[in-house]
């Protein structure tokens, strides 16, 4: 069963770099116990290992946390994922709707383009993520997206923020009116994910002040 994509929240994005095989396994296990409300498995560098793919499938669904495959329609039909997240010639939302059936979960990457966003938007995405907002290592090359594009931008799905993101850096995206933020070495880059999970949940905190919602 698919687990609905949140309103808010921490979006982890693995990194096999420092994590592989069963390693990768655990720090998936303590990222979500650390907070994180959606996984999403990112591969660029070797084939996938399925059954690791599938392994981590298992455990996302039994924390009933999203798991969303980067980049490949192939690999989140093949996995029975719960959904997949398309930059600019990776597909759109129609060929992932029609191939992964309508209760999949689709986002988009729209970098610094609203207009991609409103139309992702009008397509059926889930969600969409702006980025990079600040260097990013993952992604040198990256585009630099102002801050403004969250402020100006008005969607009934919610938006995901992405590129260098910190805990201390964090809260401008939010306040800008980001929903949720991705991240990638900020969790899977550090020796405690649990711990890193729990810096960046705590954005999210009542308390905190920052916690925004899509409009409805």
């Amino acid at each position: 069963m698919i687990a609905p994509f949140p309103d808010s929240g921490l979006y982890a994005i693995t990194d096999s770099s420092r994590w592989s095989g069963r390693k990768l396994v655990r720090a998936v296990d303590q990222c979500i116990d650390g907070g994180a409300k959606v996984l999403q498995f990112r591969e660029k560098t070797r084939e996938p290992d399925i059954a690791l793919v599938r392994e981590l499938l298992k455990l996302c669904r039994s924390h009933r946390v999203p798991f969303i495959i980067n980049d490949d329609i192939d690999l989140a039909l093949r996995v029975n994922a719960d959904g997949v997240h398309l930059g600019r010639r990776d597909g759109d939302v129609v060929q992932a709707r029609q191939r992964l059936g309508a209760g999949a979960i689709v986002g988009i990457s729209c970098y610094d383009l609203p207009g991609r966003a409103l139309q992702a938007e009008r397509d059926g995405a889930n969600y969409v993520a702006f980025g990079a907002f600040f260097p990013s290592s993952t992604k040198p090359s990256a585009t630099p997206v102002d801050h403004d594009i969250l402020k100006r931008i008005s969607l009934r799905v919610p938006v995901v923020a992405i590129g260098g993101i910190t805990p201390d850096n964090g809260n401008q995206l939010l306040e800008a009116g980001a929903n949720l933020l991705a991240v990638i070495k900020g969790i899977f880059g550090q020796d405690d994910p649990r711990k890193a999970a729990e810096n960046y949940r705590q954005l999210f905190e009542p308390s905190n002040g920052c916690r925004k919602s899509h409009p409805p």
